[in-house]
Protein backbone atom coordinates (compact mmCIF):
# COMPACT_ATOMS: atom_id res chain seq x y z
CA UNK A 1 0.00 0.00 0.00
CA UNK A 2 1.48 3.40 -1.08
CA UNK A 3 2.41 5.73 2.43
CA UNK A 4 -0.10 7.84 3.66
CA UNK A 5 1.07 11.91 3.60
CA UNK A 6 0.70 13.51 6.92
CA UNK A 7 -0.11 16.89 6.75
CA UNK A 8 2.66 19.55 7.56
CA UNK A 9 2.17 21.17 11.55
CA UNK A 10 0.93 24.21 11.52
CA UNK A 11 3.32 26.71 13.69
CA UNK A 12 0.62 28.56 15.74
CA UNK A 13 2.27 31.77 17.27
CA UNK A 14 2.13 32.73 20.90
CA UNK A 15 -1.53 33.51 22.30
CA UNK A 16 -2.34 37.20 22.69
CA UNK A 17 -0.51 38.73 19.23
CA UNK A 18 -4.00 38.59 17.71
CA UNK A 19 -6.13 42.02 18.14
CA UNK A 20 -8.72 42.09 14.98
CA UNK A 21 -12.45 42.91 15.97
CA UNK A 22 -13.12 39.87 14.66
CA UNK A 23 -12.53 36.72 14.22
CA UNK A 24 -10.79 37.26 17.78
CA UNK A 25 -7.85 34.96 18.59
CA UNK A 26 -9.08 31.16 19.88
CA UNK A 27 -7.53 29.77 22.64
CA UNK A 28 -5.42 26.31 22.09
CA UNK A 29 -7.86 23.95 24.30
CA UNK A 30 -11.43 25.85 22.66
CA UNK A 31 -9.93 25.14 19.13
CA UNK A 32 -9.28 21.41 20.09
CA UNK A 33 -12.59 20.72 21.07
CA UNK A 34 -13.51 20.84 17.74
CA UNK A 35 -11.65 17.29 17.03
CA UNK A 36 -14.35 15.47 18.74
CA UNK A 37 -16.73 12.70 16.91
CA UNK A 38 -19.54 13.55 13.74
CA UNK A 39 -22.62 12.47 15.29
CA UNK A 40 -25.83 12.56 14.00
CA UNK A 41 -27.66 15.62 13.66
CA UNK A 42 -31.06 14.12 14.58
CA UNK A 43 -30.91 11.84 16.95
CA UNK A 44 -29.40 11.63 20.88
CA UNK A 45 -26.35 12.71 20.84
CA UNK A 46 -26.83 16.63 19.12
CA UNK A 47 -29.71 16.55 21.66
CA UNK A 48 -27.45 16.49 24.69
CA UNK A 49 -24.74 18.66 23.15
CA UNK A 50 -27.48 21.10 22.59
CA UNK A 51 -28.77 20.46 25.98
CA UNK A 52 -25.04 21.22 27.01
CA UNK A 53 -24.86 24.20 25.50
CA UNK A 54 -28.45 25.90 25.78
CA UNK A 55 -28.04 26.84 29.81
CA UNK A 56 -24.56 28.45 28.59
CA UNK A 57 -26.26 30.97 25.89
CA UNK A 58 -29.12 32.03 28.29
CA UNK A 59 -27.14 33.22 30.72
CA UNK A 60 -24.45 35.20 27.84
CA UNK A 61 -28.33 36.55 26.84
CA UNK A 62 -29.45 36.85 30.41
CA UNK A 63 -32.52 35.04 28.84
CA UNK A 64 -35.02 32.68 30.09
CA UNK A 65 -36.03 32.06 26.52
CA UNK A 66 -34.39 29.63 24.29
CA UNK A 67 -31.48 30.44 21.84
CA UNK A 68 -31.31 29.79 18.61
CA UNK A 69 -28.38 28.23 16.49
CA UNK A 70 -27.53 29.00 13.60
CA UNK A 71 -25.19 27.42 10.91
CA UNK A 72 -24.34 30.83 9.37
CA UNK A 73 -22.63 34.34 10.03
CA UNK A 74 -24.23 37.11 11.88
CA UNK A 75 -25.80 38.51 9.03
CA UNK A 76 -28.09 35.32 8.18
CA UNK A 77 -29.84 36.28 11.94
CA UNK A 78 -30.03 39.87 10.51
CA UNK A 79 -32.00 38.91 7.82
CA UNK A 80 -33.86 36.61 10.18
CA UNK A 81 -34.82 39.28 12.02
CA UNK A 82 -36.25 41.34 8.83
CA UNK A 83 -37.74 38.49 7.57
CA UNK A 84 -40.03 37.41 11.09
CA UNK A 85 -39.85 40.78 12.67
CA UNK A 86 -40.93 43.72 10.51
CA UNK A 87 -44.77 43.85 9.28
CA UNK A 88 -44.89 46.74 7.29
CA UNK A 89 -42.22 49.48 7.61
CA UNK A 90 -38.88 49.68 9.58
CA UNK A 91 -36.86 52.43 11.05
CA UNK A 92 -32.97 51.73 11.22
CA UNK A 93 -30.67 53.41 12.77
CA UNK A 94 -27.78 53.80 10.97
CA UNK A 95 -24.08 55.14 12.45
CA UNK A 96 -21.48 52.62 10.80
CA UNK A 97 -21.04 50.31 8.39
CA UNK A 98 -23.20 47.04 9.87
CA UNK A 99 -25.81 49.25 11.18
CA UNK A 100 -26.29 50.07 7.25
CA UNK A 101 -26.14 46.30 6.54
CA UNK A 102 -29.01 45.97 8.51
CA UNK A 103 -31.01 48.94 6.76
CA UNK A 104 -29.53 47.37 3.16
CA UNK A 105 -31.19 43.83 4.27
CA UNK A 106 -34.63 45.43 5.08
CA UNK A 107 -34.27 47.46 1.58
CA UNK A 108 -33.40 43.65 -0.43
CA UNK A 109 -36.12 41.93 1.21
CA UNK A 110 -38.66 44.16 -0.11
CA UNK A 111 -39.78 46.10 2.96
CA UNK A 112 -40.44 50.08 3.75
CA UNK A 113 -37.47 51.09 5.12
CA UNK A 114 -35.65 54.44 6.51
CA UNK A 115 -32.31 55.50 7.53
CA UNK A 116 -32.13 57.22 10.76
CA UNK A 117 -28.60 58.01 10.16
CA UNK A 118 -25.46 59.80 12.25
CA UNK A 119 -21.97 60.61 11.79
CA UNK A 120 -19.68 57.59 11.74
CA UNK A 121 -17.96 57.60 15.43
CA UNK A 122 -21.56 59.20 16.67
CA UNK A 123 -24.44 57.32 18.47
CA UNK A 124 -28.24 57.60 18.80
CA UNK A 125 -29.73 58.71 21.44
CA UNK A 126 -33.10 58.01 23.06
CA UNK A 127 -33.95 61.87 22.24
CA UNK A 128 -33.37 60.81 18.10
CA UNK A 129 -35.14 57.90 18.16
CA UNK A 130 -37.94 59.04 19.83
CA UNK A 131 -37.89 62.30 17.94
CA UNK A 132 -38.20 59.83 14.94
CA UNK A 133 -40.64 57.67 16.03
CA UNK A 134 -43.31 60.20 16.61
CA UNK A 135 -46.65 60.00 14.50
CA UNK A 136 -44.97 57.67 11.97
CA UNK A 137 -46.23 54.21 11.63
CA UNK A 138 -43.03 52.33 12.01
CA UNK A 139 -43.69 48.97 13.77
CA UNK A 140 -40.07 48.07 14.07
CA UNK A 141 -36.49 49.46 14.71
CA UNK A 142 -32.90 47.69 13.90
CA UNK A 143 -29.60 48.91 15.70
CA UNK A 144 -26.27 47.73 16.09
CA UNK A 145 -25.31 47.81 19.95
CA UNK A 146 -21.35 47.83 19.62
CA UNK A 147 -20.67 49.34 15.91
CA UNK A 148 -17.65 47.55 14.88
CA UNK A 149 -16.59 49.96 12.17
CA UNK A 150 -16.56 52.90 14.63
CA UNK A 151 -15.87 51.43 18.03
CA UNK A 152 -20.01 52.90 19.46
CA UNK A 153 -21.79 51.44 21.58
CA UNK A 154 -25.63 52.45 21.10
CA UNK A 155 -27.60 52.95 24.92
CA UNK A 156 -29.55 50.21 23.84
CA UNK A 157 -31.88 49.36 26.96
CA UNK A 158 -32.94 53.43 26.77
CA UNK A 159 -33.03 52.93 22.44
CA UNK A 160 -35.79 50.02 23.41
CA UNK A 161 -37.30 51.59 25.89
CA UNK A 162 -38.49 54.39 23.89
CA UNK A 163 -39.38 51.86 20.87
CA UNK A 164 -41.72 49.88 22.86
CA UNK A 165 -43.10 53.52 24.55
CA UNK A 166 -43.95 54.11 21.25
CA UNK A 167 -46.58 51.40 20.84
CA UNK A 168 -46.08 47.84 19.14
CA UNK A 169 -42.93 48.84 17.91
CA UNK A 170 -40.05 45.79 18.22
CA UNK A 171 -36.56 46.73 18.37
CA UNK A 172 -33.99 43.93 16.46
CA UNK A 173 -30.54 44.09 18.08
CA UNK A 174 -27.70 43.28 16.78
CA UNK A 175 -25.12 42.31 19.49
CA UNK A 176 -22.18 40.40 17.42
CA UNK A 177 -19.40 42.75 18.79
CA UNK A 178 -20.82 43.33 22.04
CA UNK A 179 -22.08 39.86 23.74
CA UNK A 180 -20.27 38.24 26.23
CA UNK A 181 -17.89 41.43 26.17
CA UNK A 182 -20.60 43.94 27.47
CA UNK A 183 -23.87 43.76 29.19
CA UNK A 184 -26.55 42.63 27.10
CA UNK A 185 -29.69 41.61 28.99
CA UNK A 186 -31.82 40.05 26.59
CA UNK A 187 -35.37 40.07 29.22
CA UNK A 188 -34.51 42.90 31.06
CA UNK A 189 -34.10 45.23 28.89
CA UNK A 190 -36.55 43.91 26.34
CA UNK A 191 -35.18 43.30 23.50
CA UNK A 192 -37.57 41.79 20.91
CA UNK A 193 -34.71 39.88 19.33
CA UNK A 194 -31.03 40.25 19.80
CA UNK A 195 -28.25 38.01 17.88
CA UNK A 196 -24.82 37.72 17.37
CA UNK A 197 -22.10 35.70 15.88
CA UNK A 198 -19.23 33.18 17.20
CA UNK A 199 -16.58 34.61 16.22
CA UNK A 200 -15.97 37.78 18.05
CA UNK A 201 -16.36 38.11 22.71
CA UNK A 202 -17.49 34.83 22.08
CA UNK A 203 -14.15 33.41 21.32
CA UNK A 204 -14.57 30.75 18.97
CA UNK A 205 -14.30 30.53 15.26
CA UNK A 206 -16.64 31.97 12.63
CA UNK A 207 -19.59 30.03 11.64
CA UNK A 208 -22.16 30.30 13.83
CA UNK A 209 -24.68 32.99 14.36
CA UNK A 210 -26.93 32.76 18.15
CA UNK A 211 -30.12 34.64 18.59
CA UNK A 212 -32.79 35.32 21.47
CA UNK A 213 -36.61 36.44 20.19
CA UNK A 214 -38.86 37.17 22.96
CA UNK A 215 -42.33 35.05 22.72
CA UNK A 216 -44.25 37.85 21.48
CA UNK A 217 -42.40 38.01 18.61
CA UNK A 218 -43.39 33.87 17.04
CA UNK A 219 -46.49 35.74 16.68
CA UNK A 220 -45.30 38.12 14.22
CA UNK A 221 -43.53 35.85 12.61
CA UNK A 222 -46.24 33.14 12.03
CA UNK A 223 -48.13 36.27 10.53
CA UNK A 224 -45.89 36.75 7.97
CA UNK A 225 -45.90 34.68 4.60
CA UNK A 226 -42.74 35.62 3.31
CA UNK A 227 -40.54 34.52 6.11
CA UNK A 228 -38.46 32.00 4.44
CA UNK A 229 -37.69 28.80 5.25
CA UNK A 230 -33.82 28.81 6.96
CA UNK A 231 -34.13 31.58 9.46
CA UNK A 232 -38.04 31.17 10.15
CA UNK A 233 -38.32 31.96 14.21
CA UNK A 234 -40.42 29.32 14.34
CA UNK A 235 -38.88 26.34 12.87
CA UNK A 236 -36.03 27.04 15.24
CA UNK A 237 -38.67 26.70 17.66
CA UNK A 238 -40.02 23.74 16.76
CA UNK A 239 -36.29 21.85 16.60
CA UNK A 240 -35.63 23.24 20.04
CA UNK A 241 -38.52 21.97 21.76
CA UNK A 242 -36.70 18.61 20.16
CA UNK A 243 -33.38 19.13 21.37
CA UNK A 244 -32.04 20.12 17.37
CA UNK A 245 -31.47 22.52 14.86
CA UNK A 246 -33.93 23.09 11.93
CA UNK A 247 -30.91 22.33 9.25
CA UNK A 248 -27.75 20.76 9.25
CA UNK A 249 -25.51 22.04 12.46
CA UNK A 250 -21.67 23.25 12.49
CA UNK A 251 -21.13 20.19 14.50
CA UNK A 252 -17.41 20.82 15.31
CA UNK A 253 -18.08 24.40 16.18
CA UNK A 254 -20.69 23.17 18.96
CA UNK A 255 -17.82 21.10 20.10
CA UNK A 256 -16.08 24.26 20.75
CA UNK A 257 -19.27 26.46 21.85
CA UNK A 258 -19.71 23.79 24.58
CA UNK A 259 -15.94 24.02 25.88
CA UNK A 260 -16.26 28.15 25.83
CA UNK A 261 -19.14 27.73 27.46
CA UNK A 262 -17.58 25.93 29.98
CA UNK A 263 -15.19 28.79 30.49
CA UNK A 264 -17.66 31.61 30.64
CA UNK A 265 -19.36 29.65 33.27
CA UNK A 266 -16.04 29.55 35.86
CA UNK A 267 -14.90 32.90 34.86
CA UNK A 268 -18.94 34.19 35.20
CA UNK A 269 -20.66 37.08 32.64
CA UNK A 270 -20.16 39.75 35.54
CA UNK A 271 -16.01 38.94 35.54
CA UNK A 272 -16.00 38.50 32.08
CA UNK A 273 -17.50 42.25 31.45
CA UNK A 274 -15.39 43.57 33.71
CA UNK A 275 -12.63 42.47 32.31
CA UNK A 276 -12.91 43.73 29.03
CA UNK A 277 -13.72 46.91 30.51
CA UNK A 278 -10.66 47.35 32.07
CA UNK A 279 -8.94 46.32 28.74
CA UNK A 280 -10.95 49.58 27.09
CA UNK A 281 -9.87 52.13 29.73
CA UNK A 282 -6.48 51.00 29.49
CA UNK A 283 -6.77 51.81 25.90
CA UNK A 284 -8.09 54.84 26.42
CA UNK A 285 -6.12 55.83 29.06
CA UNK A 286 -3.06 55.10 26.63
CA UNK A 287 -4.13 56.79 23.82
CA UNK A 288 -4.24 59.74 26.44
CA UNK A 289 -0.84 59.15 27.51
CA UNK A 290 0.29 59.12 23.87
CA UNK A 291 -1.13 62.75 23.30
CA UNK A 292 0.73 63.95 26.38
CA UNK A 293 3.74 62.67 24.81
CA UNK A 294 2.77 65.01 21.60
CA UNK A 295 1.73 61.74 18.98
CA UNK A 296 -1.39 63.04 18.07
CA UNK A 297 -3.72 59.91 18.57
CA UNK A 298 -7.26 60.20 19.04
CA UNK A 299 -10.56 57.91 19.54
CA UNK A 300 -13.60 58.13 17.26
CA UNK A 301 -16.36 57.09 19.93
CA UNK A 302 -17.08 59.80 22.05
CA UNK A 303 -16.86 59.62 25.53
CA UNK A 304 -19.60 57.59 27.28
CA UNK A 305 -20.35 55.95 23.93
CA UNK A 306 -17.05 54.23 23.76
CA UNK A 307 -17.43 50.26 22.88
CA UNK A 308 -15.65 48.17 26.04
CA UNK A 309 -14.82 45.21 23.17
CA UNK A 310 -13.20 47.64 20.04
CA UNK A 311 -11.51 50.83 19.91
CA UNK A 312 -11.19 52.54 16.65
CA UNK A 313 -8.22 55.06 16.75
CA UNK A 314 -7.27 57.90 14.43
CA UNK A 315 -3.20 57.68 13.94
CA UNK A 316 -0.96 60.32 13.71
CA UNK A 317 0.04 62.49 10.64
CA UNK A 318 2.10 60.81 8.53
CA UNK A 319 0.73 57.28 8.95
CA UNK A 320 -3.02 56.01 7.44
CA UNK A 321 -4.31 52.53 9.33
CA UNK A 322 -3.52 50.07 6.36
CA UNK A 323 0.56 51.14 7.46
CA UNK A 324 0.50 51.02 10.90
CA UNK A 325 -1.70 47.93 10.54
CA UNK A 326 1.54 46.45 8.15
CA UNK A 327 4.41 47.35 10.54
CA UNK A 328 2.48 45.59 13.36
CA UNK A 329 2.35 42.63 10.99
CA UNK A 330 6.20 42.70 10.76
CA UNK A 331 6.09 42.41 14.50
CA UNK A 332 3.99 39.82 15.04
CA UNK A 333 1.45 41.81 16.04
CA UNK A 334 -1.87 41.46 14.16
CA UNK A 335 -4.85 44.41 13.86
CA UNK A 336 -7.42 45.84 11.87
CA UNK A 337 -7.30 48.60 9.27
CA UNK A 338 -10.24 51.02 9.30
CA UNK A 339 -13.31 49.92 7.96
CA UNK A 340 -15.47 50.71 4.63
CA UNK A 341 -14.72 54.53 4.15
CA UNK A 342 -12.49 54.97 7.18
CA UNK A 343 -9.70 52.40 6.17
CA UNK A 344 -7.12 54.29 5.65
CA UNK A 345 -7.87 57.35 7.90
CA UNK A 346 -8.03 55.02 11.32
CA UNK A 347 -7.16 51.37 13.06
CA UNK A 348 -8.79 49.16 15.20
CA UNK A 349 -8.20 47.32 17.97
CA UNK A 350 -10.32 44.37 19.06
CA UNK A 351 -9.94 43.87 23.10
CA UNK A 352 -12.37 41.25 23.52
CA UNK A 353 -12.98 37.48 23.83
CA UNK A 354 -10.13 35.70 26.20
CA UNK A 355 -7.51 38.88 25.67
CA UNK A 356 -6.09 40.05 29.11
CA UNK A 357 -5.14 43.87 30.02
CA UNK A 358 -1.14 42.16 30.40
CA UNK A 359 -1.43 41.33 26.40
CA UNK A 360 -3.30 44.01 25.40
CA UNK A 361 -0.14 46.07 26.93
CA UNK A 362 2.53 44.04 25.31
CA UNK A 363 0.71 45.20 21.68
CA UNK A 364 0.63 49.16 23.14
CA UNK A 365 4.12 48.77 23.92
CA UNK A 366 4.98 47.61 20.39
CA UNK A 367 2.05 50.29 18.09
CA UNK A 368 4.01 52.91 20.55
CA UNK A 369 7.66 51.31 19.43
CA UNK A 370 6.48 51.69 15.79
CA UNK A 371 5.28 55.16 15.79
CA UNK A 372 8.04 56.85 17.85
CA UNK A 373 10.89 55.36 15.56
Amino acid sequence: MPETATAPKVKVPPFGRFFLPGPTEVLPEVLEAQVGPMIGHRGPDLQKLMARIQPGLQDVFRTRRPVYVSASSATGLMEAAIRNGVRRKVLCLVNGAFSERFYKIAVACGLEADALEVPWGEAHTPDMLEDALRGKDYDAVTVVHCETSTGVLNPVAELARVAHAAGDVAILVDCVSSLAGAPVLADEWGLDFALAGSQKCLAIPPGLAVGVAQEHMLERAAAKKDRGIYFDFLEFERNLEKGETPNTPAVSLLYALAAQLDRLREETMEARWARHEAMARRMWQWVDEMRGRGIELSILAREGYRSPTVTTIRPPEGWTGPKLAAALRERGYIVATGYGKMKEETFRIGHMGDHTVAELEELLGVIEEVLVL
